[in-house]
């Protein structure tokens, strides 16, 4: 899959000590999909992160690719709901 990191990402994905294949298997095998609720060229994936007892990775992407990474950090509120 073809993705872009933004800036913003990137910095986010190191200070919240997230890796990037993280990030792209979610990405790529969502467990989840909701459309942004302010931009509709924007959608949330969800995934559990085995790596970190399952806590639920939420990544906002660009919806067209390739696909741009907005930013990522876990979602606490979906936890157990996956």
């Amino acid at each position: 899959m073809n993705l872009h990191f933004t800036e913003h990402a990137l910095a986010r994905l190191a200070k919240r000590g997230l890796q990037r294949q993280w990030v792209e298997r979610v990405v790529d095998q969502p467990a989840k999909i909701e459309p942004d609720p302010m931009d509709p060229a924007l959608e949330h994936r969800y995934g559990p992160v085995p790596e970190l007892a399952n806590r639920v990775l939420r990544v906002i992407v660009s919806k067209q690719a390739p696909h741009r990474i907005i930013t990522a950090h876990l979602d606490r509120n979906m936890k157990g709901k996956l």
